[in-house]
């Protein structure tokens, strides 16, 4: 039909063209084409399409389209609430996974919840309250079937020390509580409308290696913080900081220490890390770490309450109110000046326990082979935060520890989380009271063994190997959170994760390229040393898009570039470079700074009489460099398919007149 046929063909592929080294059976040529420009949007329409790929890339109304009223309400009833879905197939081999893991993760909550309101400035039954309520709103609503909900230690840490900033919690406790209430209510909020308004993408501005500097600091910082209960100190620093730590530490040593508090808290402490290693590595035995947290509460409680121990200066509990969530709805402050400090503690905890339990959801998703709505997600976590704060509850989120209890017990669905309320619900009404000999060393040394986790060494490592830049976000953010405060290292966390986003937008990569020889291929001459400079032409490739951050640049790299190639002919005798061909595969858009940054290019190499040839501009970048008339002044022959359709019309010109 036209097309060449060949005995034997060797392809490689060059943008959109292919390149045949064969011997032809018959001399037609092959079809050319030349760059498509496509047709001009109307601009109301060019908006919506990409409002909706911005905002809707996954097409969520695609099931209800040729659907009846009933079929959609239906819908849109088991997008807001999963539990219709995965409910319909629900049974009693189910039941038994759920069953098991719910209890398994009820052992390890009960005693982590109390200690874990203790990092919040809380009383413990707080703690027990917030893994009561917010874990069955979860189960209605969440799309995760392996995330277990309640308190963790970050969030409850994070909580704490913005709350105490603004109110003492000892001396005004009442407004201290409706304050931790009340930026409950407003991270629920904030979690909520960012899964409503399909904002989810913003919570990826924490970048990983961020998250794991973060992670790790706040780690560190919870130990630091436990060394009060777990030595038996009076009293103690408000500050999260290392030196202000250090200095409540080891300003009592060693008669402000309580060495058998200090012997009840290493015990336990060995033996929970020895439980953690042995369900570690034998994973059969992941039930040993599950249960030992409580275990070692109802035996160190035995010994305190057996030897009286409380009377030889051991700290105890003392007091966990009985009885399930009271009201706390007329505690949210809606009005006056504490809201608005409300508001700022409850949206950055809200993000940050967004950003967990998002991860931890994908995480085990991947893992079983399912998918998260990362929206439908975010409405979840709201929505249990705005349900807790209105019962008594503090922010909640996904439990990494739990939810890997959770997920090795052999979940299911959701229905763990109710199996592990239930086991709260039963607590709170019937043994609390059994609390009040816990000694505080056992809850220091469950929160210390937990959080140790945190710190993933591994990650750091080879976040230092792939890129340093990350490795200076995740240094930043953990050295923020050790020596400052957690939020000083939240905010460092963020401004590095921004710097380098204007890093890379304002400076792109930019290349030359060479050919491979025997091949029609051209590559960066730094990755392939092989590749050869086409005499008389530089090759530049720009990676990224050119708005006006980086078309400046873009610019005054290419004129230094040129300079350096003229430097060269006049020192080495190498031919003059009269064409320079801009690769623009990867310019995936361009704005009126950088139309206006090409002209300007363009006027420079008239004056060093270099010609300007554009290679396989994609099709947003056509349809702006028509619509700026800038096409037309380059010259429409000197818009090419491929940079080889490009050396293959410019280079044997340039060659000729060297």
């Amino acid at each position: 039909m036209g097309y060449p046929i060949f005995d034997k063909v060797e392809i490689w592929k060059e943008g959109d063209i292919m390149h045949c080294d064969s011997q032809q059976k018959n001399h037609k040529s092959p079809p050319s084409y030349k760059v498509g420009c496509p047709p001009r949007k109307k601009f109301l329409r060019e908006f919506a399409e990409a409002f909706k790929e911005t905002f809707f890339p996954d097409d969520p109304l695609r099931p209800y389209k040729d659907q009846t009223r009933t079929r959609k309400f239906m819908l849109g009833l088991q997008f807001f609430f999963p539990i219709f879905d995965w409910g319909r197939d629900y049974n009693l081999q189910k039941f038994r996974g759920d069953l098991i893991a719910g209890l398994t993760i009820a052992s390890l909550c009960i005693p982590q919840d109390i200690g874990y309101a203790k990092l919040a400035n809380l009383d413990p039954q707080y703690g027990l309250y917030s893994s009561f309520v917010p874990p069955l709103i979860y189960a209605i609503m969440g799309s995760s079937r392996d995330i277990a909900i309640g308190p963790v230690a970050v969030v409850s840490l994070l909580l704490g020390s913005l709350l105490q900033d603004e109110v003492d919690p000892i001396n005004n406790k009442e407004e201290y509580l409706r304050l931790a209430f009340t930026a409950t209510f407003f991270a629920g909020i904030t979690q909520a409308l960012l899964g409503f308004l399909r904002l989810g993408f913003l919570i990826d501005f924490l970048s990983h290696a961020a998250i794991v500097g973060f992670m790790a600091g706040a780690a560190i910082t919870i130990g630091l913080q436990q060394l009060k209960g777990f030595l038996g100190l009076q009293r103690f620093t408000k500050s999260t900081d290392i030196i202000s730590v250090m200095k409540s530490v080891f300003g009592p040593f060693p008669h402000g220490w309580n060495w058998p508090t200090i012997l009840i808290g290493a015990i336990f402490l060995f033996f929970l890390l020895v439980a953690k290693h042995i369900g570690k590595k034998n994973k059969k035995l992941f039930w040993l770490s599950a249960i030992a947290p409580l275990f070692s509460v109802i035996l160190a409680t035995l010994i305190v309450f057996v030897t009286h121990a409380d009377n030889h200066g051991v700290q105890i509990v003392k007091h966990i109110k009985k009885g399930i969530n009271p009201p706390s709805f007329n505690q949210i402050y809606f009005s006056g000046k504490q809201l608005g400090k409300a508001v700022k503690i409850g949206s950055i905890a809200g993000i940050i326990a967004l950003t967990e339990a998002v991860a931890i959801g994908r995480t085990f998703a991947g893992m079983k082979g399912y998918q998260v709505d990362g929206n439908k997600e975010m409405v979840a976590l709201g929505a249990m935060n705005v349900v807790g704060s209105m019962t008594s509850c503090y922010i909640t989120t996904g439990s990494f520890s739990r939810s890997a209890v959770n997920y090795m017990s052999g979940c299911q669905t959701p229905v763990s989380n109710l199996i592990m309320s239930m086991v709260v619900f039963f607590t709170l009404l019937l043994i609390t009271p059994l609390f009040k000999y816990t000694p505080n060393a056992i809850l220091s040394s469950i929160i210390i063994s937990a959080v140790i986790g945190l710190i993933d060494y591994e990650a750091a490592f080879l976040i230092w190997k792939v890129d340093k830049f990350d490795f200076i976000a995740c240094m930043g953010a953990f050295l923020g959170v050790v020596f400052a405060s957690v939020e000083m290292g939240l905010l460092i966390a963020v401004l590095i994760s921004f710097a380098k986003i204007l890093l890379q937008v304002t400076r792109p990569r930019t290349a030359i390229l060479g050919n491979l020889p025997g091949t029609p291929i051209y590559r960066n001459i730094e990755q392939y040393p092989d590749g050869k400079k086409v005499p008389g032409a530089l090759i530049v490739r720009v990676d990224s898009a050119i708005y006006f951050t980086n078309s400046n640049y873009i610019k005054e790299r290419i004129l230094r570039w040129l300079t350096d190639e003229d430097e060269k002919h006049k020192t080495e005798d190498i031919p003059r470079i009269q064409y320079l061909i801009v690769e623009m595969s990867s310019v995936t858009d361009i704005d009126t700074s950088g139309i206006h940054a090409l002209e300007e290019l363009f006027k420079s190499l008239q004056k060093r009489e270099v010609q300007l040839a554009l290679a396989n501009p994609g099709p947003v970048v056509m349809e702006k460099l028509q619509a700026s008339e800038l096409m037309g002044t380059i010259g429409n022959d000197k818009i090419f398919l491929s940079v080889g359709a490009a050396v293959m019309a410019c280079v044997p010109k340039a060659t000729g007149d060297v």
